[in-house]
């Protein structure tokens, strides 16, 4: 019964390796997404996490800016 399921009347080595190809593709993925998401979210902390309120309000009036602030939750 189980070994049916895996052998897929004789395609079961096609499926399972486009399955196992798909499944690490998407896993290194993410991973690189992950990776850049940190690099950059860090980046922006550096710059902006400690301003004063003087250097705040001038970040905040940039519309670059104010895109990335009104997508943050916290800053």
């Amino acid at each position: 019964m189980i070994n049916e399921f895996f052998y897929m009347n004789g395609y079961g080595l096609f499926v399972w390796s486009a399955f196992c190809f798909t499944l690490i593709s998407f896993i290194a993925l993410y991973t690189v997404i992950k990776i850049q998401y940190i690099k950059e979210k860090n980046k922006f902390i550096s710059k902006y996490g400690a301003l004063d309120s003087k250097k705040a309000e001038i970040a905040r009036s940039h519309s670059i800016n104010k895109e990335i602030l009104s997508s943050a939750q916290i800053i």
